[in-house]
């Protein structure tokens, strides 16, 4: 190789290998997507984001990441060259070409390991903007759609959101990336070696008939063969892949409900039912990785067979010929490694089944989460609207999942400063009235106006967000309060001896008791001050003496807002001025109360 020429035609070859790489890889990717299930659903996460309405960012990240790919195979090409000669001048004892090789190769090391650096930064770039931007658009569609609550309604409802968003995302874009580059790695590759292979080729006798430029054919037939037989021997790891981020996240969830509900397995003695239940899905894991290891054995074991038994074919073809003076021994190590890199790029997507198996996996998961998301949009609800200053409900029907009727015909006007009180037997629809007035509840018909104010719903048992108390006191708000204020709701609800701990960061969760999480659901409405108050047995850990003080504490502070409470207790009526009694298969009555 004329090595005084070498930049100017790598420059030529870089930018042909260049322009020809980004429309392949362009319309390969077009006919992936269009007319492969699994292209239409890679397509689905990667066309948002690399729309160049949104951002060039992408593009243009994508597009010096193919520059880097083609420059790594063409500095491959000229290691081949350099292997060639600084073989034969080994061979022919030439001392200033060899160490003038040696200097040659220095060069082109150091050129190579500035690219794979810049390359890995590139590639990492890609990797976390496209992460970020994923994480960002599944996220808000899993809370837009409220499908984190939603889904619950939905019969086909996906399993463990929380790991496709946290892992499958990861796994998707480093895979993609990979993937895509490893395969235009190894179709160039294909394409240069393969020309220098046709070139040093020789002919070889097979049972009695010549073959001209055999290793050209040797190497493209074993492949494909090999190829066929791997895809056959791996098909199964794209399900036991699928199976194993399933079970491994449904361990999870075992483990997370065990910490979440400690105190109620410990008060029950529970431990052995726990330890069955873990042990049991843990099981279910572990039987699933042995089938994975046994078929990725059978699978990576085929493979390695292949790829030994390939390192011996250049040689035995091109030996006879260097014996006999038809080639150098440059001309047999750079055919050893021009047909080792066309062996291994043909080989790269028998190789890279398992990687493959894994993302085809991901990508079922990613769209399974997309598909829930849509689907929990699409669900059927009770719009309110916001009108006035009363709350009015009008021709309200509210259904369970099945068909059958809870409430029917419910009709009444709460005006701002009244009270209502909704009592039932339990399975009455009590909680369920309170989700339909909340938007929540998708089998429900007629018409509810809320005050064009704030409403705040105050469970049994309240949500505490992670952070800070003052956060939690101001969810789902930002924390504007003064610290008066906030001390002062604090102290009025009797968990004065929190105040000065309101910046302190915690899972506040584990640290107040039910009954403290209850007082503070009554502290973060008494700084909110809504228009409406919807309480669902909001005081059910708290003694009868403390209810009667948070219920004067709404009446007298907020005179004008107005309560709807469900509740049980007696003593809940002195402070209501109406109340609806819900008596089963939709029938209901109102009454005035003395509160």
């Amino acid at each position: 190789m004329d090595w005084n020429n070498v930049v100017w035609d790598s420059s030529m070859w870089l930018l042909k290998a260049y322009v020809m790489t980004v429309v392949a890889f362009v319309v390969v990717v077009i006919l992936l997507a269009r007319f492969t299930k699994w292209g239409r659903q890679f397509w689905r996460f990667a066309a948002p984001y690399f729309d160049p309405r949104r951002s060039l960012k992408p593009l243009t990240i994508l597009a010096v990441l193919l520059l880097s790919t083609v420059f790594a195979v063409r500095m491959t090409v000229l290691f081949s060259y350099w292997y060639n000669d600084f073989y034969d001048s080994i061979q022919n004892l030439d001392e200033p070409a060899f160490w003038h090789f040696l200097r040659v190769f220095a060069i082109l090391a150091t050129v190579h390991v500035v690219r794979a650096l810049v390359e890995y930064v590139i590639g990492q770039t890609l990797d976390i903007d496209w992460r970020t931007w994923l994480n960002h658009h599944l996220v808000d569609d899993w809370l837009d759609s409220r499908a984190y609550y939603r889904d619950r309604f939905l019969g086909d409802a996906i399993d463990n959101p929380d790991q496709r968003i946290q892992a499958d995302i990861t796994n998707f874009v480093t895979t993609s990336r990979s993937l895509s580059m490893g395969a235009v790695t190894a179709v160039l590759s294909i394409v240069s070696f393969t020309g220098i292979l046709w070139d040093l080729s020789g002919p070889m006798t097979v049972f009695g008939v010549e073959i001209s430029r055999a290793m050209i054919f040797l190497v493209y037939i074993y492949v494909l063969v090999t190829t066929a037989v791997a895809f056959w021997i791996g098909k199964p790891l794209i399900k036991l892949n699928f199976l194993n981020e399933k079970l491994g996240a449904n361990f999870r969830y075992a483990l997370i409900r065990v910490r979440e509900y400690g105190e109620s397995i410990a008060f029950y003695r529970g431990e052995n039912v726990e330890r069955r239940t873990l042990a049991g899905r843990f099981a279910d894991v572990i039987r699933n990785m042995w089938q994975i290891v046994f078929r990725t054995l059978k699978f990576s074991g085929w493979n390695l067979t292949v790829n030994q038994t390939a390192v011996i074919f250049p040689f035995l073809v091109q030996g006879p010929r260097l014996f006999t003076g038809q080639v150098s021994l440059g001309d047999v190590m750079q055919t050893s490694q021009a047909f080792g890199q066309v062996h291994d790029s043909l080989s790269f997507f028998r190789e890279s089944y398992a990687d493959f198996a894994s993302f085809r996996a991901t990508l079922i998961r990613l769209n399974g989460l997309a598909n829930d998301n849509l689907h929990a949009a699409e669900l059927p609800v009770l719009k309110t609207g916001k009108s006035g200053d009363d709350l009015q409900v009008e021709k309200l029907d509210v259904r369970i999942p099945t068909g059958e009727t809870l409430i029917e015909g419910l009709a009444l006007t709460v005006t701002p400063g009244q009270s209502l009180l909704v009592k039932g037997p339990s399975g009455s629809g009590k909680t369920t009235l309170l989700r339909t007035l909340a938007d929540l509840w998708p089998y429900a018909d007629g018409t509810v106006s809320r005050p064009a104010g704030e409403a705040i719903f105050l469970s049994q048992r309240p949500y505490l967000p992670l952070g800070s108390l003052r956060t939690a006191l101001a969810y789902p708000k930002e924390p504007t309060a003064s610290d008066d204020v906030v001390r002062g709701a604090l102290s009025r609800v009797s968990l004065g001896n929190l105040s000065d701990r309101l910046d302190e960061t915690a899972d506040w969760t584990r640290i107040l008791s039910p009954g403290e999480q209850q007082r503070l659901a009554f502290a973060r409405v008494l700084i909110a001050r809504p228009a409406v108050i919807f309480l669902d047995e909001a005081t059910s850990a708290i003694d009868e003496g403390l209810e009667h003080t948070l219920y004067t504490l709404l009446r007298t502070e907020l005179p004008d807002s107005i309560v709807v409470s469900v509740g049980h207790r007696s003593t809940l009526n002195q402070f209501h001025s109406r109340g609806v009694e819900l008596e089963g298969e939709g029938r209901w009555t109102e009454s005035e109360l003395v509160g």
